[in-house]
């Protein structure tokens, strides 16, 4: 289970790809407009605010991908980070709404598993 679990945050980690290309014009995105507004247009972040935004989605993504390394070891620290970076892309991707409403209920999902493990000690992480 805990590979699956790593292959999954690895995923969301490459997905968080997105909101870094398209606020620097990396690449156009079909599912992902280029704007330079938060939250649908209600809020005004301009073309140096959006990249601000753009550099944070690389950075969450970057840290899913090292929690998936580890996740895959049984690492210590990685509950922890996972339910820092997710409460991270929790909050991007309400920033990013519309565009970004798949990662709600993917982040609200590592949280409550990480919510089960601290309640009841059940994990992803055992074998």
């Amino acid at each position: 289970m805990r590979f699956l679990l790593a292959f999954a945050l690895l995923v969301h980690g490459i997905a968080h790809g997105v909101g870094f290309a398209v606020p620097w014009r990396l690449v156009a995105s079909p599912t992902a407009a280029y704007t330079t507004s938060l939250l649908d247009g209600r809020i005004a972040a301009g073309e140096l605010g959006i990249k601000i935004v753009g550099l944070l989605w690389l950075a969450v993504g970057l840290g899913f991908v090292i929690a998936a390394s580890g996740v895959a070891v049984r690492a210590a620290w990685s509950p922890s980070v996972v339910a820092t970076l997710a409460a991270a892309s929790l909050a991007l991707s309400v920033l990013g709404l519309p565009d970004s409403r798949l990662g709600i209920p993917i982040n609200l999902a590592l949280l409550l598993g990480l919510v089960v493990h601290l309640k009841t000690g059940w994990s992803l992480l055992s074998d």
